[in-house]
């Protein structure tokens, strides 16, 4: 077993760690403020799309965490940076997604459509008001050639209801009626991983991945040489885990139970 106080950069997930829904979670201000008083670097690294990394920063201020939108790292932003170097600027993209997914894209130097024949490539993330006509113009922009980015596939939402559809339940429509498989960008595949250690300037096995999904924040993790911390705040159950097929370094209940360990007190 590694050592828990030997990480030295942290790699943070956002929903079913920091907060559900629109709750935030336990733990959180004393967790960022913990990491700081150390001067132990971490990124916020999200499946999310709907968010821009300011308004995550904005979030996080109101439970009191401060932090930089710097350190805000999202599939997004990984899909755009994606599209941007296979595309040249302008090139235009029909979005099925949130502000923090068109912002994303803007920013790249992409252009935006809702027209099927205008579009270039097709970008597919979470989008809670998304209606038949998008996923329509979607559908036939990737029919007649438009390449197919899904920012996640992740199928469910952690929400203090339960478990809400997710982007990959969009996704999984898309690819459906069109018979083709997106591009994955978001976890487990490596970009946002890559990212956070070019940020981090820490080696893999000093750095920490803390995660609620065992099969993109874990996984994602182990495969980049990180360790990894699964958190039963969001969708793993702690019924659960004694049959994960993917095994964690560490699990909590947790971010109060995470940030005592850090500090050398597991009681």
């Amino acid at each position: 077993m590694p050592d828990l106080l030997t990480m030295r950069g942290f790699v943070i997930d956002m929903d079913g760690v920091l907060w559900r829904g629109e709750t935030a979670l336990p733990g959180v201000a004393e967790f960022f403020s913990l990491l700081q008083a150390r001067r132990l670097p971490f990124v916020v690294a999200t499946n999310n799309a709907t968010a821009t990394p300011g308004a995550v920063c904005r979030r996080l201020a109101r439970v009191g965490a401060h932090i930089a939108p710097e350190a805000v790292f999202t599939s997004a932003q990984a899909a755009a940076s994606i599209l941007a170097r296979q595309f040249p600027p302008g090139t235009r993209v029909l979005a099925v997604g949130e502000r923090g997914l068109r912002s994303a894209l803007l920013h790249a130097g992409l252009r935006l459509t809702r027209r099927a024949s205008d579009a270039q490539a097709v970008v597919v993330g979470l989008d809670r008001r998304v209606s038949w006509n998008v996923l329509s113009e979607a559908t036939l922009a990737i029919h007649a050639g438009a390449a197919f980015v899904a920012t996640n596939a992740d199928p469910t939402f952690p929400t203090e209801r339960g478990l809400l559809p997710g982007a990959g339940a969009l996704v999984a429509s898309i690819q459906t009626a069109t018979g083709v498989l997106p591009a994955v960008v978001g976890k487990p595949e490596p970009h946002l991983f890559l990212e956070a250690l070019q940020h981090l300037k820490t080696a893999p096995e000093e750095t920490l991945v803390v995660g609620d999904r065992p099969e993109t924040d874990i996984l994602g993790g182990q495969r980049a040489g990180m360790r990894t911390a699964l958190m039963l705040t969001g969708v793993t159950r702690s019924d659960a885990v004694d049959r994960l097929r993917i095994r964690p370094d560490w699990v909590f209940d947790d971010l109060p139970h995470l940030t005592r360990a850090l500090r050398g007190n597991t009681a």
